[in-house]
């Protein structure tokens, strides 16, 4: 059988709407002397840049979170069946977790586990660096490269106090393209944050030995819903529909919904919960063919939702993510609450209602496709 190549994801994806635009084709490509595919609008699918110096290898094909070729190979390594019996995948614990450092805890999302996890592998040499996520604008984020403490503050959370750059941007996404930055720097070890598409190419990536996948040495995914996206038009839109000022917007978070931390005419703060079904227009339509909520493939996932505020509900996954979350809590670096077996079920219902929601929506999505 003749190997799939870029032209069929063209066909069997970019064209159906449900590039994830993860980046794995674009990460396996550009490590070559062309750029064979590349971004010409980093919020639409790639394209091909030289299609002649093509060599039709067929492993972008391969890596493409939405082909599912290695499905069944991720899955033995993985220890995972199914989203029906497994909505929330395979997993070592549960826990709700805080950051011992001021610094981590009153400017991270939530609990500031994840940069405190950070900096600790930093501090210890245990990696060189990581993939993060750094917020421009409500609704709008970066990649970038951290090495230090500076580094992780500057990108902690989603606090916001950037109104002056709203006028730059023409469109918004919290949807952070991570994987092509992974061959900007030079590194041996480097841990990546990222959502459950991303980690779904990178295990790809692994499984098939593509570099630079075999310097990812620590894979902290996030828990998603859905990413938003949306053009400088739509903003005002989105104020007059939410009665939300973008220049008003302090801090975002998401948990049972989306939280909006808003300055009250610069008296005080005032919180704004925002229901996921009433952002629907503004949410990427790829996001529809994702089915897996709390990130599968992570070797430890972090979300705020079964946790309270200022906490980060921690699942630990892998034997690697298992041990270095153990060595974090002797540090001292994280301390976690004391939850009993009830909790913890509570807990784990709750992130399982909202992927088997997640997955109900695939269902449907893809059945309108077809």
């Amino acid at each position: 059988m003749k190997a799939k190549i870029f032209e069929d994801l063209i066909k069997e994806v970019h064209e159906k709407g449900i590039c994830q635009e993860c980046g794995g084709c674009v990460s396996f490509c550009s490590s070559a002397e062309y750029d064979i595919i590349g971004y010409k609008d980093p919020h639409t699918p790639p394209e091909y840049i030289h299609k002649d110096q093509c060599l039709k290898c067929g492993i972008c094909y391969l890596i493409c979170p939405q082909t599912h070729i290695l499905d069944s190979e991720l899955n033995k390594t993985y220890k995972f069946t199914d989203f029906n019996s497994m909505p929330i995948g395979n997993y070592d614990d549960i826990y709700s977790c805080q950051a011992t450092d001021k610094e981590f805890l009153e400017n991270g999302t939530d609990g500031g586990v994840v940069n405190s996890i950070l900096n600790f592998m930093i501090e210890k040499k245990l990696i060189d660096g990581a993939i993060v996520s750094k917020t421009l604008a409500p609704f709008s984020r970066e990649a970038s490269f951290a090495k230090s403490k500076t580094d992780l503050l500057q990108s902690s959370g989603m606090k916001l106090d950037i109104s002056s750059q709203l006028e730059e941007i023409q469109k918004f996404s919290t949807y952070t393209h991570s994987i092509p930055e992974l061959n900007r720097y030079k590194f041996k070890k480097l841990a990546v944050i990222g959502t459950p598409c991303q980690f779904n190419t990178i295990r790809c990536m692994q499984d098939l030995g593509v570099t630079p996948s075999e310097n990812m040495e620590i894979c902290l995914g996030l828990f998603c819903y859905e990413n938003f996206y949306f053009k400088k038009s739509q903003v005002e839109k989105f104020e007059t529909d939410f009665n939300i000022k973008f220049s008003d917007i302090k801090k975002i978070n998401i948990k049972e919904d989306v939280i909006f931390k808003l300055m009250d005419d610069g008296i005080g703060e005032k919180i704004i919960h925002i229901p996921f079904n009433h952002l629907k227009n503004y949410m990427r339509p790829a996001c529809n063919a994702c089915n897996d909520f709390s990130n599968i493939y992570a070797d430890i996932s972090f979300g705020g939702l079964g946790s309270s505020d200022k906490y980060t509900t921690v699942i630990t996954r892998t034997e690697k993510g298992k041990n270095l979350f153990s060595q974090v809590l002797d540090a001292g670096i994280i301390k976690c609450a004391d939850l009993d077996s009830s909790k913890k079920k509570t807990m784990i219902e709750l992130i399982s209602q909202f992927s088997q929601s997640k997955i109900k929506r695939k269902e449907e999505f893809m059945k309108n496709l077809e």
